[in-house]
Formats: C-alpha cells, structure tokens, sequence
C-alpha cells in the first residue's frame, strides 16, 4: 500500500521532535510524507487532500462551536495512493462527551462524501487525551483565546 498522506500531533508537553532540521511541538501539526516529516507549515495538500481536509471542518463538536478539525481531534489522517481509501485516528473532547457513539460514524459519512473517495475507517482513541493546547490558532480564534 502507498499511503499520500499521514497527520500526527505531538501532544505532550515540554516532546519535541527534531526532523530534517524542523523543530516541532504539541502545537504544531506534523505531516508524513513520502517518508520525510514536515511541519504543517510546510506541507502542500493535494487538492483531493484539501477536499478531505475540508470535509472534517463541517463536522461541528456539538459542545464547543468548532470544527473537529481546528478543535485538534483529528490524531492521524492517511489517504491510500492507489484506492483513495481513508483512514481516520480521532478523539474527542471528552471520554464522557455525548457523542461519542455517533462522532465517528458521522466523520465516516462525511467523508464518504467527498467524491471519489474509497472506504473510510475511523477509529476512536483517548490516548493521549485531548486538551485545549490542541486548538488551532484559527479555533483559538474563533473561541476569543487569542
């Protein structure tokens, strides 16, 4: 399998990875590749990414007035090269948040959406937990954090 794209946050405090030269932390995206890490800041999407992308920013945390996208729930995003199959780590707010059964079945239909999109396999995790270090700054934004 030939894996495009692969979304991960460095979540703790104080864990830095240092990568071809790229400082990164809890606060900053990383992006996987063709095998070489780059920070958010230097990743192109694809437009077939982008669309994905922009698809996990209409699906909405029914507690906080954010996208789950720039709220920092989304842990790992891989889109398959060959089949456009999709692969979807993500937490929520909270292990008791109320929608904790139907978040990730409404990713998946969300996702299942955008055209030509292959299957879409979204897995819940709470490990690590979230927590507002995870905001985007556009969520931190939107929410008067900034």
């Amino acid at each position: 399998m030939s894996w495009r794209l692969t979304l991960f946050f460095i979540l703790r405090e104080g864990l830095t990875l240092i990568s071809n030269g790229i400082s990164l932390n809890k606060n900053n995206p990383i992006f996987v590749k063709n095998n070489v890490v780059k920070s958010s800041n230097q990743i192109h999407h694809s437009p077939f990414e982008s669309k994905i992308i922009a698809a996990l920013r209409s699906v909405f945390d029914p507690e906080i007035p954010v996208n789950i996208y720039d709220l920092g729930l989304i842990y790992n995003l891989q889109v398959n090269d060959e089949t456009n199959d999709v692969y979807i780590l993500m937490t929520l707010t909270s292990p008791n948040c109320p929608v904790a059964e139907d978040m990730p079945l409404q990713v998946q239909e969300t996702v299942k959406m955008v055209e030509g999109v292959g299957t879409v396999r979204v897995e819940l995790t709470f490990e690590p937990p979230w927590d507002k270090d995870m905001l985007s700054e556009s969520a931190l934004l939107e929410l008067g954090l900034l």
